[in-house]
């Protein structure tokens, strides 16, 4: 058996994959960051302005001396890992089968600047809870497949940005590995591809639980603090705050990937800068540096396979594709929803508030027809990479009335 549980033969058509970066492509990482052109300026250990310099040569020294990819690597080809090609585009997805008869599907989706990666540390307990303190019950088959044009599921080809025909994908795979009943969980962008999902199949999804949803819609007009109490009125302030001052990265993205590309596909310490910073300001706020909030390893791990496959560019690209979707969407329909799947879509929806998060219930549920709410105190947008404790005691609450 293996380390991860029973396995089955895939569908014809998905074939098993394997990580190998050529030594070269490693060598080459190393070669360019110790080649750095550092900036002349410095605004010292403030990040008011970015990912301050003492703090990010720090950081890419790790990467080259304290960071091993070849390990990390082994531990990323011990988990079952496959390729299907749809329309024309790889996507790359991890499945795990729990040892348990009858586990519920369950298929997770990341959202920017992340990959599967991000789930990496409650692959075990949702897959074998029975052997990490939790109820045989509560099983779930796992299915985690990569956005196109992020982490392995690059090149990209055009037009993979488009949330709605990601959804697609993601219901063609469910149908290649078998599920005709499934559960999702999912974040960020992810979070748009589920509600998408949902209302594409909603006999086939029995519910979806979803974090960091605020970050995948910044848009409309600033919300008013008055108009909310509580919890509600504190997520509203610092909602209009990010939107204020912590949308650079997607404007650039959202309009000028291929700019920005050049600098990414060139410079992995350009690449490093533009991930951790976003693990700075979106993780855990009594986290004061990123590696505090998250595994050293992880986050370099998913910074790595960013660099390899060149997918921090094409993940820019992806990005602007979605938005020119969304306008197209919203010209026809005169609809400024994200798509992010909130209480209108068909199935049970669920939402996990960590403590970083600005999801405002008010707002992501008018009607109070949700049917779960959680809120913590710990945590931030990679609430699997944080406190995977947390997250995957939420997703196994919620999803347990609807096996």
């Amino acid at each position: 058996m293996h380390a991860y549980g029973r396995q089955m033969n895939e569908n014809a058509a998905v074939r098993s994959y394997r990580i190998d970066i050529p030594q070269s492509d490693v060598d080459d990482l190393h070669e360019r960051i110790r080649r750095m052109r550092w900036p002349a300026f410095s605004a010292g250990s403030d990040w008011s302005r970015g990912v301050p310099t003492e703090y990010l040569r720090r950081l890419a020294d790790t990467w080259v001396d304290g960071f091993d990819w070849r390990a990390q690597e082994a531990r990323l080809n011990e988990i079952p890992q496959f390729v299907t090609t749809v329309d024309g585009q790889d996507v790359h997805f991890l499945h795990v089968r729990s040892p348990e008869p009858g586990a519920l599907p369950l298929l997770l989706t990341h959202g920017w600047p992340s990959s599967s990666v991000e789930f990496l540390r409650v692959l075990a307990p949702l897959t074998d809870p029975a052997a990490h303190g939790g109820e045989a019950g509560d099983a779930f088959d796992v299915v985690v497949p990569t956005l196109p044009g992020y982490g392995l599921s690059t090149p990209l080809n055009v037009g993979w940005g488009n949330l709605f025909r990601v959804a697609g994908a993601w219901a063609e795979l469910a149908g290649r590995l078998g599920y005709d009943r499934y559960g999702l969980q999912a974040t960020d962008a992810g979070a748009g591809v589920a509600g998408m999902l949902a209302t594409l199949a909603p006999e086939q999804v029995v519910g979806m639980h979803l974090t960091g949803t605020a970050a995948s819609t910044p848009f409309g007009p600033p919300l008013d603090p008055d108009d909310f109490e509580g919890e509600d009125r504190d997520r509203v302030v610092r909602f209009n705050a990010f939107r204020e001052e912590g949308l650079g990265y997607f404007h650039l993205q959202a309009t000028r990937p291929q700019t920005l590309a050049y600098a990414l596909s060139d410079s992995p310490v350009a690449q490093l800068a533009w991930i951790v910073e976003k693990f700075h300001e979106w993780t855990d706020p009594a986290a004061e540096l990123p590696e505090e909030a998250v595994d050293l390893d992880q986050l370099l791990t998913n910074v790595s396979l960013s660099w390899f496959r060149q997918a921090g560019a094409t993940s820019a690209h992806a990005t602007y594709e979605g938005i020119q979707a969304w306008k197209a969407m919203a010209a026809q329909h005169g609809d400024t929803a994200s798509g992010s799947g909130g209480p209108a879509a068909a199935p049970p929806t669920g939402y996990a508030v960590f403590a970083a998060d600005t999801t405002v219930r008010a707002f992501a549920d008018p009607g109070g027809e949700l049917t779960h709410w959680s809120t913590f105190d710990r945590g931030g947008h990679f609430p699997a990479m944080e406190v995977p404790d947390l997250w995957v005691s939420d997703v196994r609450e919620f999803f347990r009335p609807l096996r």
